[in-house]
């Protein structure tokens, strides 16, 4: 999902990667770059539906070609900072060129933009199907009725920094409502709460996301445009990870995902197995057997 923080202060991270290239294989999956190095380390953002199914998919494609995967769980001004440092090596859940804007302007001279595999992700508000909201201007004049809040995401998240920063003074909303902030998981299972009580409820979200699947709700329209254009979703890497690693590098710039393919997989993740994305995937590349070949064949 998205997220720039100014101001960001990140502890210092030293990621160690294991085995050593000797103890990855059999070569044969490689190939023809030759690299040495056969370890990786993939960042990932937990709660955030598409990075989380875009990660297990390549640590499983990654794995059949021989290489050691390793997934890092972190907040994202750690992940960039990570990534600049080169203790991690990838990020396949970037938002640019608005959401991650920040992050990139304080980062970007020290990572490599490998290529977008979404085209079109915007940030939205989204409220139930039932409720009587339809714009983002209807909520002037009703902060009694949803408590005063937005229900937010991580503070770290471009989306909270959007939505509390842009959205709510360009509507006029910014002394009658704050967006507040939390995990991704807190937020959805308050949105699941209010639906299952059928109360009033605002809260941010994201597209793609499997919750519009599960879910009954809506985005209210944003005819100021405040929550910005859509971005693409990129796969970023620490500097000279395309010169240290070129195989991997060319089959990432081929990969691309539709919304019929991520939200298949996100709906295995999340509702079919559950804490257990390996089995996830494993069932979805069965049942989309060319997709593999068409990546790293």
């Amino acid at each position: 999902m998205r997220f720039k923080l100014k101001g960001l202060t990140v502890a210092a991270m030293t990621l160690t990667l294991g085995l050593s290239a000797a103890a990855c294989g059999d070569d044969s999956g490689s190939g023809s770059g030759g690299e040495k190095d056969k370890n990786i380390t993939i960042g990932m953002v937990s709660g955030w539906a598409e990075g989380e199914a875009a990660t297990a998919l390549w640590k499983k494609l990654l794995t059949d070609k021989g290489y050691t995967v390793e997934v890092k769980n972190l907040d994202t001004g750690p992940l960039y900072a990570g990534m600049s440092k080169g203790d991690v090596d990838l990020f396949v859940d970037s938002w640019l060129p608005g959401t991650h804007e920040d992050y990139w302007k304080q980062y970007g001279d020290k990572l490599e933009k490998i290529s977008a595999w979404y085209d079109s992700a915007p940030l939205t508000i989204a409220v139930p199907n039932y409720s009587p909201l339809q714009t983002l201007d209807d909520l002037k004049g009703k902060g009694g009725q949803y408590g005063g809040k937005i229900v937010g995401i991580e503070k770290s998240s471009g989306l909270y920094r959007v939505s509390q920063e842009e959205m709510l003074p360009a509507y006029g909303l910014k002394d009658e409502y704050k967006v507040t902030t939390s995990s991704t998981a807190a937020m959805l299972t308050e949105l699941k709460k209010a639906i299952d009580a059928k109360k009033d409820i605002v809260v941010t979200l994201w597209r793609p996301h499997w919750a519009y699947t599960k879910f009954p709700i809506r985005d209210l329209k944003d005819p100021k445009g405040a929550m910005g254009k859509p971005d693409g979703i990129y796969t970023v890497a620490r500097k000279d990870f395309s010169k240290d690693q070129p195989d991997v590098t060319s089959w990432l710039k081929k990969f691309r995902m539709d919304d019929k393919q991520l939200g298949s997989l996100e709906d295995l993740m999340e509702n079919k197995y559950k804490g257990k994305p390996d089995e996830a995937v494993n069932e979805w590349l069965q049942s989309n057997p060319a997709f593999a070949k068409s990546m790293t064949g």
